[in-house]
């Protein structure tokens, strides 16, 4: 292919701002902030799971403790019956005394059981209670954190944008001044190999650090200045300039 050299050496420019639109895309896509938001996205999952579990758990232990207190009301009412009936001296049989009395010591131990595993069942909601707020507040701070880094990302991704935005603007007159064969022969290129053109200097290819040979560099010296090089390893345009070493 032939092309005029100044459209050659716009391809450097090009290629300048092309690698620029990389640098910026690649910024995005590589943003701390990413890897972040994707471990605090897990986390809040987990813990929002685990809260769930927390909530069942403390509604499960507060039945208990409403049943332990259904159980204990009536043995109190009953003991307070029979006592009533022992102290008002309603009762003069020796034996329906004694079974009254027998009774009150069996409903005073039922009693001091049903408190004690009542005072077990509130402790253990006392303690489920307070996990349950702990996964809570350790929720609200995930969701805190994680508000943060997207709004961090966003922030960063609309100046990255913007950045493209500009390098776009720049792009389009340089990508003008090139003839057309010779621009989509770069396109091209650039679809391939992620850059389309580089510099021949000093003998080697700036696109993929070849040192080139005597012999390829005697090959590109003879070609005329119009004549469309290409490098012999990465297949990019080369474009000579006056450090091109021929």
């Amino acid at each position: 292919m032939l092309a005029d050299p100044a459209d050659q050496r716009t391809l450097l420019t090009l290629a300048e701002l092309d690698s620029e639109v990389a640098r910026v895309q690649h910024a995005a896509r590589s943003l701390p902030q990413h890897k972040t938001i994707a471990e605090l996205m897990s986390a809040r999952k987990s813990v929002a799971d685990e809260l769930v579990a927390s909530n069942t758990r403390v509604d499960d232990l507060q039945i208990w403790v409403r049943k332990a207190e259904t159980d204990l009301t009536p043995v109190k009412a009953r003991l307070e019956r029979t006592e009533q009936r022992l102290a008002d001296g309603s009762v003069s049989d020796p034996k329906t005394l004694r079974s009254l009395t027998e009774e009150v010591e069996h409903l005073k131990k039922r009693i001091i059981e049903l408190e004690d595993d009542q005072l077990e069942v509130m402790s253990r909601l006392e303690d489920a209670v307070a996990h349950r707020d702990r996964v809570a507040a350790r929720k609200v701070e995930i969701e805190n954190q994680l508000h943060a880094e997207v709004a961090a990302r966003d922030e960063a991704v609309a100046k990255l944008s913007r950045e493209a935005k500009d390098l776009a603007a720049d792009r389009g007159p340089v990508a003008a001044r090139v003839a057309p064969p010779l621009m989509s022969l770069y396109e091209k290129l650039r679809a391939s190999t992620g850059l389309g053109a580089a510099t021949l200097k000093a003998g080697r290819c700036t696109g993929c650090q070849l040192q080139l040979t005597l012999s390829d560099l005697d090959t590109y010296k003879k070609a005329p200045a119009n004549q469309v090089l290409r490098c012999v390893e990465c297949d990019r345009i080369l474009v000579r300039t006056a450090e091109s070493g021929l």
